[in-house]
């Protein structure tokens, strides 16, 4: 098993990144949370890592995370039966750690829900087998309200904006606009106030 990679940062988008170790170039797929925290492109990274291989096929995968805390929402999240590793890192790239574990304690199934890739069936599972080992609810940032504001969010990430900025311009857009307006729309209006 990898446990973490440190190198040289020799690429990065909001979903991957590769790390040069010792002249190996590592294909590491990364939610946008860890994103957010990279040095620049040329710098020292240092990545927790998850290696998944599909038993399937033999096709392998490696997973990163910045912090210990996203890595632990991870290896928590794939846990639950029918959530393979790439829908938790969508899961993380849609809310931070901080909301989820705020969201399973409080069994906020709406907000759960609201997150790309999960519905209420998935929601309610995750806060039933996960809620005892998340802790006690706490006060968390807010997470988008809706698929488009999720999706207007991260095409903001992708402009290389931090996640938390895009995450409020797309939720202010939305107040504006409606939560169901045209992601396009969204992205347009969240521009003039980032």
């Amino acid at each position: 098993m990898i446990a973490y990679v440190n190198g040289k940062l020799a690429a990065a988008n909001p979903t991957g990144v590769v790390v040069d170790c010792g002249g190996i170039g590592y294909a590491v797929t990364i939610p946008v949370s860890s994103y957010d925290k990279l040095p620049a492109v040329g710098n020292d990274v240092k990545l927790l890592t998850y290696h998944h291989v599909n038993a399937q096929d033999g096709t392998q995968q490696l997973f990163g995370f910045a912090t210990a805390a996203e890595r632990d929402m991870f290896l928590l999240l794939i846990s639950i039966a029918g959530i393979g590793p790439k829908l938790a890192c969508n899961i993380l790239s849609s809310a931070s750690v901080t909301a989820l574990r705020a969201a399973i304690a409080a069994g906020d199934t709406k907000t759960l829900s609201s997150l790309r890739g999960i519905g209420k069936k998935t929601a309610d599972r995750l806060i039933v087998e996960l809620r005892d080992k998340v802790g006690e609810p706490t006060a968390a940032p807010a997470t988008p309200s809706s698929p488009h504001v999720a999706d207007a969010a991260l095409a903001l990430v992708s402009l290389g904006y931090k996640q938390s900025d895009a995450t409020r311009a797309a939720a202010a857009a939305a107040e504006k606009l409606g939560h169901e307006a045209p992601i396009e729309e969204l992205v347009r209006v969240a521009l003039r106030s980032v």
